[in-house]
């Protein structure tokens, strides 16, 4: 893939999941793979589900270097069979893990979202040639015993005629096959489909996997973390995203601005609004759309439990929610107000209308709840 054009499986500012060593706060997951591996019950098909960010791609390739470097047991006359597995961790220097982290791997294929021959750009989904292309690695002679494995990332990307195309490789799946297949939304996916994998579920990361997860990333992020912790939901991929569009801060002034309400400071509502409208900004106005969901309902749950979220996400966030959400009253008027303002944002972002205009009109409906 050209090096301009970003990598579909990667998130930005994060190690590729192949090169990623450690997997942080899924140790039940782990702990599920390698007690089916140890009894000789490893399903063909592993459907490996949960929020975007928080592992999913990364346990996907340990899988793999660990199924392509783990020799089958073998019983030995006088001691027995050796002790199954305990961990999934190859050591790096493995070659296997070499092979693998320099993509040259005979035993392995990864089907990402492909790029458009004809336009040069990343396909917004999976099509039925990528899945066409396993025909042809499947018909290949395979290393160390005929073991291959599949990672699909993500399979919720795969169009109909790719899902039709998968299906028929899970229901009649080559002898000493694996496939794993990472969803972000199970629901999206064939029923059939995901009635022939096992599921794995990930969960989100507490506060000190998330912090380890981090700096493995070896982003330049700021000393303190804990909001950046708050708003990311216990997604590595989440915080990531956060800190390079600006979310923090951005979220930090639309905080501020709740802290005007009900008299709302207008310039400053201008002012955010245009930045969201200027050239090449459109990836901080998703995010910032993102952002007001968050704060919205975070306002709801203020008001019907009678605590503010923590820890805090911004400045002085619990004072201003508290402030503005103080009874179950006005949480079902915030949870309302939500739903009203994310599908008038997502319809407008949808046919691309102007984005300081939905800015200002989200903050007034804001107001609107606010007086109300």
């Amino acid at each position: 893939m050209s090096d301009d054009i970003p990598a579909p499986d990667q998130a930005p500012g994060a190690p590729h999941p192949r090169d990623t060593p450690r997997l942080f706060g899924q140790q039940a997951a782990e702990t599920a793979f390698l007690d089916a591996y140890g009894r000789d019950r490893l399903h063909h098909g592993w459907l490996i589900t949960g929020p975007r960010g928080i592992g999913k791609a990364t346990l996907a390739w340990q899988i793999a270097r660990f199924l392509l470097a783990t020799p089958p047991a073998q019983e030995d006359g006088l001691f027995g069979a050796p002790p199954p597995p305990t961990t999934l961790t190859i050591d790096p220097e493995h070659p296997v893990a070499r092979r693998i982290a320099a993509g040259a791997e005979p035993g392995l294929a990864s089907i990402t979202r492909s790029v458009n021959a004809d336009t040069k750009r990343l396909r917004d989904q999976i099509v039925v040639e990528d899945i066409r292309r396993l025909t042809r690695f499947f018909g290949l002679s395979a290393a160390d015993g005929g073991r291959r494995v599949v990672i699909v990332d993500a399979a919720d990307e795969m169009n109909i005629s790719a899902a039709n195309a998968l299906l028929k490789m899970l229901e009649e799946p080559p002898a000493r096959t694996t496939l794993l297949l990472v969803s972000h939304q199970p629901s999206r996916l064939l029923p059939t489909i995901r009635s022939r994998c096992r599921t794995l579920r990930l969960s989100p990361l507490d506060a000190a996997d998330m912090q380890a997860a981090l700096q493995q990333t070896g982003a330049d992020l700021p000393a303190e973390t804990d909001h950046l912790t708050a708003l990311a939901g216990g997604s590595v991929g989440a915080a990531l995203r956060l800190h390079s569009l600006g979310g923090l801060a951005d979220y930090a002034e639309l905080v501020a601005l709740l802290g005007t309400l009900p008299r709302l400071d207008r310039t400053r509502a201008m002012v955010l609004a245009g930045a969201m409208a200027q050239r090449g900004a459109s990836d901080r106005f998703r995010l910032l759309l993102d952002l007001i969901d968050t704060l919205l309902a975070r306002l709801a749950r203020t008001g019907a439990t009678g605590e503010p979220p923590r820890p805090e996400a911004a400045p002085d966030e619990a004072r201003i929610l508290t402030a503005l959400s103080g009874t179950p009253l006005k949480a079902r008027a915030w949870a309302e107000a939500a739903a009203e303002i994310s599908s008038r944002t997502r319809q407008g972002a949808a046919v691309n209308l102007d984005p300081a205009s939905l800015v200002l009109d989200t903050v007034f409906k804001m107001q609107d709840t606010a007086a109300g």
